[in-house]
């Protein structure tokens, strides 16, 4: 396997001890041993709040090497209720952050209609090789990849009508610069919709980001799904100094 930045990180080893801790207490539940369950329960939540306190201090972003993991289900933050909030109407220019292998990018890409365009941007080359091969293989064309950092997105001014990130904002050491970038591109009349989950271990609160939001020239629309797992939409707007 090759070595990866991420591998050498402390909160990449405390996650995937993290995970171990998950599945082996599940088999201990199902041949009923209850004490060993116990143990490896109580393992997990230690692991998990070393990873949330680690990742938080020096953020990473998600291993290509188990992205497996990304196409999981998310019933509060699923494809569809991304296309009801984004309020598709076809032919949108849409930028997505961190799309990973395409969890997203392929239901909406296949929703945006002639003329649409989705370009997705990740720091990490990989992700996008899979997405662009997965997207292939169903016939879907209209997904433009770039490799880059989202602190120093790689577009004009006033570019895109709509743009969205999934579990990822929390991944971004320069949450702020990256949030200014992403008002940058959006037309005057763009917004932004925010996906976070709290089994992430850099999941931040609805809260914490509307504030965020509001000092850097958004204004909160509305959300779905409950405060552990939603999906907020803002619009551009004045910047609140």
């Amino acid at each position: 396997m090759k070595i990866h930045g991420w591998m050498l990180k402390r909160q990449a080893w405390a996650f995937f001890a993290e995970l171990v801790s998950v599945v082996a207490t599940i088999i201990s539940l199902i041949l009923l041993e209850p004490v060993w369950a116990l143990g490896w329960g109580i393992l997990t939540v230690v692991f998990a709040l070393v990873t949330r306190k680690w990742a938080n201090q020096d953020p990473i972003p998600f291993p290509y090497a188990i992205h497996w993991l990304l196409l999981g289900p998310r019933p509060f933050q699923s494809p569809g209720r991304l296309k009801e909030l984004l309020g598709l109407h076809g032919g949108e220019h849409l930028l997505e952050i961190g799309p990973a292998t395409g969890k997203h990018s392929l239901p909406i890409a296949a929703s945006l209609g002639p003329g649409g365009i989705l370009e997705v941007l990740d720091i990490q080359p990989e992700m996008l090789d899979s997405l662009m091969r997965r997207a292939s293989r169903v016939g879907i064309a209209n997904i433009v990849p770039t490799p880059g950092d989202a602190a120093r997105l790689p577009y004009p001014d006033d570019r895109f009508d709509g743009a969205y990130l999934i579990s990822v904002l929390g991944e971004i050491p320069d949450k702020e610069t990256a949030l200014r970038e992403l008002r940058r591109v959006l037309k005057p009349e763009g917004y932004l919709i925010v996906g976070e989950a709290f089994y992430d271990p850099d999941f931040i609160p609805l809260t914490e980001l509307q504030g965020r939001l509001s000092r850097i020239g958004f204004a909160f629309e509305r959300k779905t799904g409950p405060w552990g797992a939603y999906l907020a939409r803002f619009k551009k707007s004045e910047v609140v100094e």
